[in-house]
């Protein structure tokens, strides 16, 4: 038989294809690739060459992939992951680093019991810190450099290049007892002004001109939730948050249709390049646990799903 070596890719040339699409831009690639902007353009090009498609867009705001750099991204990453695993477990060499995670606190308990330790005992050498905060905090650390990667909704902020792992299922949420009354003001329980449920919830009620105030505001999600459930106000949960002593609130009753916002990975711009490899694998571990219907649907044994906050 005789060996097919014709359609052999350059895995450093996907490594960096792989971070320029993860970036949105070639000189934020570059740094971390430590290359020129032109050494990484000839890589890339030399790759469109092989595989005779145009693999990346340049916009206003940088470069995206083209729908046939979108194909070849899930498998490189793929690819790349297999690589490195086989190099680690052949040299006894693993990652390495520091990876400063972000992620709402309505889902870190599913993460950090299942996602994270998984992720530190395949690689015990990198040094893993991961902090919660709402979405509009994560990403202005994100932006400041201080977090490597965070998984956030897509608002309130105007981040780019987030890579969409599910769709939210925001409802109003009110305990069964409770009753909207037509002309009185709506008592809202509220998470701060970075939380995108919040925002979600008031510019729906501002475009109705619907009258609301805060009757009690909190960075806990559990919190907020205890006082739907007791009555004390209506708030806006992901569906899968919904406890048997709260009921949904609909057009029905007067309250007006909750937009979805979509959970999505980011990356920061300032990435140390040792700590690349260590950041792309728990990004590939999320990526994994988390596509497509979010924590509940990776821990659908427990009780009482997860949701963002």
């Amino acid at each position: 038989m005789t060996e097919n070596t014709g359609a052999a890719l350059d895995l450093e040339a996907l490594r960096s294809f792989v971070t320029v699409a993860q970036q949105g831009s070639l000189a934020a690639a570059a740094e971390l690739r430590h290359r020129t902007v032109s050494a990484l353009s000839m890589q890339i090009k030399r790759l469109e060459q092989r595989l005779d498609a145009r693999l990346l867009i340049r916009g206003p705001r940088g470069v995206s992939p083209s729908p046939a750099g979108e194909a070849l991204l899930q498998e490189a990453r793929e690819l790349l992951r297999q690589h490195d695993g086989l190099v680690a477990r052949l040299t006894g060499q693993g990652l390495s680093g520091r990876v400063r995670f972000g992620m709402p606190e309505g889902y870190a308990p599913h993460l950090v019991e299942q996602v994270l330790p998984d992720f530190l005992a395949s690689h015990p050498n990198v040094l893993l810190e991961a902090v919660t905060a709402p979405s509009g905090e994560l990403a202005r650390r994100l932006e400041r450099g201080e977090l490597s990667l965070a998984v956030a909704l897509d608002r309130p902020h105007q981040l780019t290049n987030g890579e969409t792992l599910w769709q939210t299922s925001p409802v109003w949420a009110a305990s069964r007892e409770f009753r909207v009354a037509d002309e009185a003001p709506l008592p809202l329980a509220l998470h701060p002004l970075d939380c995108p449920f919040r925002s979600l919830g008031v510019e729906a009620l501002e475009s109705q001109g619907r009258d609301w105030y805060a009757v009690f505001t909190s960075t806990s999600i559990h919190a907020v939730e205890k006082a739907v459930e007791v009555g004390l106000a209506v708030s806006i949960l992901d569906r899968q948050r919904l406890t048997p002593r709260m009921r949904v609130l609909d057009e029905a009753e007067g309250l007006p249709h909750l937009g979805t916002s979509d959970a999505c990975l980011y990356f920061s711009r300032r990435i140390a390049a040792a700590s690349w490899p260590a950041v792309e694998a728990l990004a590939g571990l999320l990526r994994q646990r988390l596509s497509g219907a979010g924590p509940w649907a990776a821990n659908s044994r427990e009780a009482r799903p997860l949701a963002l906050g």
